[in-house]
């Protein structure tokens, strides 16, 4: 072997140095400078050694470049290529490249003369020449990936070690380099840019999109970069082909990754050149959104995938590592190999989903295997997977419902199995629709086979479907029934399948304790309720959670207890934003009972709001116990504002109850009633009142004011002393009006002592709740002794104005109703209410806060509904009242 002094002669194969292979490349005019990436590149100044890894297009040669650009010291830039793989090429072209940025100087390196090797000599020269340096050489060897022979490695690490703080070296390559990357990143000598970090961000995309002429809304840039994965290639070639585009955003979003600029790069650069065999993989498994090797080897009928998985991933090939041996494939790449896969094996993918949801079913991967036996069209495999698992609740749980309801509403009739029309059951019963769903539940319950596979799972699920049922016709005997079943069936089935699913539980007793409700059997309905407002399992259980909360707080209202109520209620609204919930959900029972304690305390505005908010989810006007909460809050808010008929009208539930309902049939009774005193027919109004059930307490003493006010005294004093006798759990709501009804008596019998005692009483009583109706429905009567000096007292700040203070300034009221959700505001919230403090306007926060203008108004929207305000005034007075600002 031989080696000639660098620059007398050509390169070891005869050839000149290609002298572009030592220029830095050149930037376009669109190229964006990102000063994060440049930052952070400085550190390699410090450390031996800097590695700039990840895909094509990545971006890592313009940025290593710019980078270089800006550098005082020399700096030997070398483009690698195949024939590096011979070290005496590899190392006369380093060699070169330092000579031709003036290091070494001295003359002392040599460059080999022998195409296959190099002398050990020339290495130990090159390192002592570049160790001797005052100024280390940064040397760029960019595309490093293409230089593959092992002992070319072996030797740029002896020259790095040698060379000390006289050289430090910049791989920019698209693998792993064959050094010991592990020892310089536990001595802190390594500086490392990798394709997570090469990404770009949404702000910076928005930057290079504007060198491109392209200006778009915020969210359309995010859409992209999610789409490209902040890929530097993806987005410069989109950009381009948006700008030939008459409409570049539209083009941005809709656009089709399988044509144009992006497929052909990623196909010459990622999947030309592959083995047969590595092509096969990629196409097959892009009909997967993530996959295991064992998963891959199942769809290519191999046993080789975990090998070329780990290598193309090494590769940066655009394969994904998630961790705990799953990967994914780019968005774009799975794209553009999907659409390959359909024009070269046509008719495969419904046979390749088929075995992905065979292999995910036995793997107990519920989610994936619903979506791959869908996409194969076996709707069979799909339903099964959904009932063996005991996951069926999943369709009315709110977090998760979305995917699997959105998908098996594509079923057709072809699918035929039990489990198939128990799903079609559970989504007719979802909307409850109950004709569809009783029937589809039937047609499951009459062809299930005594020795099926799985037969406790699915006639648990079946006893679900029942208790949803029941509680939507109001029968309490069959919910009862059905959750007994369901109790026999739990002994017979896994427990780890039963703690896998709480949801299918709290969903049990919630149903149980919502049949219960409507019959009026109040306790026997907290049981119920309170154990499933207590279930565990977090997202999985929040939706029933927040229902049993909701129920539990009508029973209170229903009894008399207007603050604990409303302190349920904003327990339950919470729970349901604190979950996750999209808002309004559910039957909206929190909101409806709020509402109805609002009309209580005479704020007809916030419960007309709470109303119209929970108008928009339909589930709530076709169950009979939200329907009937509804009915009372917006029949009582109509009967307020003197709107007599429509209340009657709001009375009249269209749910396909079996049974009336005690309470809510007592409710419509008192408001046909009180309609009919307010048109003058007292006679029909004490008739009405024949529906009023003698147990509900509540509109027991609504009935004996109505009698009272219709001049029959006797009546109404009777009922009283019938309800007081046997009624000893209500609360103020019946207190209060009972002791105003026997104010009147008294102060129509001429005994104004007694009277104006028992309206102090009923002050005390409805002061902490804040009941200001009774008082207000009263009548003429009271207002005499609601104007005396003892009662004007206990009436200040609450019922009536307070007492002017000096220079005749009024005391304010006491504060408005608490906010739905008290300080339970986001961080992002506060930071919007903070900016509407000092009177910005929408588009100035979104500009404060780096945001869009849209996603202010989301923020503020929330911000109103938790304050239980309209306005921004309000907001921000209120969130001073509660010490937010």
């Amino acid at each position: 072997m031989s080696i000639v002094p660098a620059g007398s002669c050509p390169d070891p194969l005869g050839d000149p140095f290609l002298r572009t292979r030592f220029a830095l490349p050149s930037r376009p005019d669109t190229f964006l400078r990102r000063k994060r990436l440049l930052d952070h590149l400085d550190q390699a100044l410090r450390t031996p050694l800097t590695l700039v890894n990840g895909a094509a297009g990545a971006g890592k040669t313009l940025l290593a470049a710019d980078w270089a650009a800006g550098l005082s010291q020399p700096v030997a830039w070398l483009t690698g290529e195949a024939g590096d793989r011979r070290p005496g090429v590899f190392w006369a072209y380093v060699v070169e490249s330092l000579r031709a940025c003036g290091a070494p100087a001295s003359g002392v390196a040599w460059a080999p003369a022998d195409a296959d090797g190099v002398d050990r000599r020339l290495l130990t020269a090159l390192a002592a020449e570049l160790n001797a340096r005052e100024r280390p050489v940064v040397l760029v060897l960019d595309e490093y990936d293409r230089m593959t022979a092992p002992e070319v490695a072996e030797q740029l690490e002896f020259v790095l070690h040698h060379a000390g703080q006289g050289l430090r070296l910049v791989l920019v390559t698209r693998t792993e380099p064959l050094l010991p990357l592990h020892r310089y990143r536990a001595a802190g000598e390594l500086t490392e840019i990798r394709g997570a970090e090469l990404a770009f961000t949404p702000t910076e995309a928005v930057t290079l999109l504007e060198l491109h002429g392209l200006v778009l809304p915020l969210d359309a840039v995010r859409a992209l970069v999610e789409r490209t994965r902040g890929w530097a290639a993806g987005l410069r070639l989109s950009a381009l082909a948006a700008c030939e585009s008459a409409d570049p955003e539209l083009y941005l979003k809709e656009f089709e990754a399988d044509h144009g600029a992006v497929a052909d790069f990623l196909l010459a650069e990622v999947l030309r050149g592959r083995t047969d065999e590595t092509q096969d993989l990629l196409l097959r498994v892009s009909v997967l959104e993530r996959f295991r090797p064992e998963l891959a080897d199942a769809l290519t009928l191999r046993t080789d995938a975990a090998p070329v998985l780990a290598g193309l991933h090494r590769e940066n090939a655009f394969v994904e590592r998630l961790g705990h041996s799953w990967y994914r494939l780019h968005p774009l790449f799975r794209e553009i190999l999907r659409a390959h896969l359909r024009e070269r094996m046509p008719g495969l993918e419904p046979d390749l989903h088929r075995r992905a949801a065979r292999w995910l079913r036995r793997s107990g991967l519920l989610s994936e295997t619903i979506a791959h036996g869908a996409a194969a069209g076996d709707w069979d495999l799909a339903a099964g997977a959904l009932v063996d698992d005991l996951a069926i609740g999943q369709l009315f749980t709110g977090l998760r419902s979305g995917a699997p309801a959105h998908v098996f509403a594509r079923m057709g009739p072809e699918a035929r199995s039990p489990a198939a029309d128990l799903v079609r059951a559970a989504h007719a019963l979802s909307r409850h629709d109950l004709d569809h769903g009783l029937g589809r539940l039937r047609r499951a319950e009459g062809h299930l086979a005594d020795d099926a596979p799985n037969l406790a799972e699915i006639r648990l699920s079946c006893a679900l479907l029942e208790a949803l049922a029941a509680r939507l016709t109001g029968s309490t005997p069959q919910a009862e029934r059905a959750v007994e079943a369901a109790d026999e069936l739990r002994q017979e089935i896994p427990a780890r399948l039963l703690d896998k699913h709480p949801e299918l539980i709290a969903l049990l007793l919630t149903h149980l304790g919502s049949a219960r409700l409507w019959a009026g059997r109040y306790e026997d309905a907290r049981t119920a309720l309170t154990e499933a407002a207590a279930a565990t399992g977090g997202a999985a259980t929040v939706l029933p959670r927040e229902e049993a909360m909701g129920h539990l707080a009508l029973i209170d209202y229903l009894n008399g207890w207007p603050g604990r109520a409303e302190r349920r209620a904003l327990a339950a609204v919470s729970e349901g934003e604190r979950g996750g919930l999209p808002q309004p959900y559910g039957s909206g029972i929190g909101r409806l009972v709020l509402a109805a304690v609002a009309v209580d305390r005479h704020e007809l505005g916030r419960a007309e709001d709470l109303l119209e908010e929970t108008a928009r989810s339909p589930a709530g006007t076709r169950d009979p116990v939200p329907a009937a909460a509804r009915a009372i809050a917006a029949s009582r808010l109509l009967l307020d504002r003197g709107e007599a008929r429509a209340a009657v009208e709001a009375t009249k539930l269209a749910v396909p109850a079996a049974v009336a309902s005690p309470w809510a049939a007592s409710h419509a009774a008192v408001v046909a009633s009180a309609a009919h005193l307010a048109d003058g027919r007292p006679d029909s109004a004490a008739e009405a009142l024949r529906g009023v059930f003698a147990d509900q307490a509540v509109c027991a003493v609504e009935a004996a004011a109505i009698q009272i006010a219709a001049g029959r005294t006797d009546a109404a004093v009777h009922l009283l002393d019938n309800l007081l006798r046997t009624d000893g759990r209500s609360g103020p709501a019946v207190t209060v009006g009972a002791a105003l009804v026997k104010a009147r008596a008294a102060a129509e019998a001429g005994d104004a002592v007694t009277a104006r005692k028992l309206v102090a009483r009923a002050l005390l009583d409805a002061r902490r709740d804040r009941l200001r109706r009774p008082f207000l429905r009263a009548g003429a009567w009271i207002r005499p002794l609601l104007a005396s000096a003892p009662l004007h007292e206990l009436a200040q700040g609450w019922l009536s104005p307070g007492p002017p203070r000096r220079g005749g300034e009024r005391l304010r009221p006491e504060p408005g109703p608490p906010p739905l959700v008290a300080v339970e505001l986001s961080g992002r919230e506060r930071d919007v209410l903070q900016r509407l403090a000092r009177m910005m306007s929408t588009e100035e926060i979104a500009a404060d806060l780096y945001v869009s203008v849209n996603t202010v108004k989301t923020h503020l929207k929330s911000v109103y509904r938790k304050l239980a305000v309209n306005r921004r005034n309000d907001a921000v007075r209120r969130a001073r009242d509660l010490g937010l600002l």
